[in-house]
């Protein structure tokens, strides 16, 4: 499995502590930046070409950062076939459920909002968490479509 990564100013230490992890636990990793802080850059210029990237590959998915994480979801979830949560915070079910039930491909980050262990956490969850199918297939067939 490929993880794509990606990020502007807000989320850029962020993206690099998870990026040492995903790598350190033999996760392909291919960023898409932002490679350095610059308080200037722009989200679209980062998480589009991830969301791309998620969209055309089957086998990947993504891990977005940002400060609250809502716009970098909402730039991924224009891509087709890809289905962005956006989690900073709460309980940790959220994200299981974004796999279980939505079979979520991009995980969006609120980085003012979360620690770098819990997010670290989070993210270990979201990957070993499985989609469900059954009654909720239809449902993505219908994004999808």
């Amino acid at each position: 499995m490929i993880i794509a990564l990606g990020t502007d100013h807000a989320g850029f230490d962020l993206k690099e502590v998870v990026k040492k992890f995903l790598e350190e636990n033999n996760y392909e990793v291919k960023d898409f930046g932002a490679y350095e802080y610059d308080s200037a850059d722009d989200y679209p210029d980062f998480i589009n070409p991830t969301a791309e990237f998620v969209s055309k590959n089957n086998d990947a998915m993504g891990i977005i950062f940002g400060g609250s994480g809502q716009g970098e979801a909402m730039a991924a979830n224009r891509y087709k076939g890809v289905r962005a949560a956006v989690f900073y915070g709460g309980p940790d079910k959220i994200v299981s459920l974004s796999r279980q039930h939505n079979n979520a491909n991009i995980l969006s980050l609120g980085s003012r909002f979360i620690e770098p262990e819990d997010a670290i956490n989070v993210i270990k969850l979201w990957l070993s968490t499985e989609f469900e199918g059954g009654r909720h297939q239809k449902r993505i067939e219908k994004l999808d479509s």
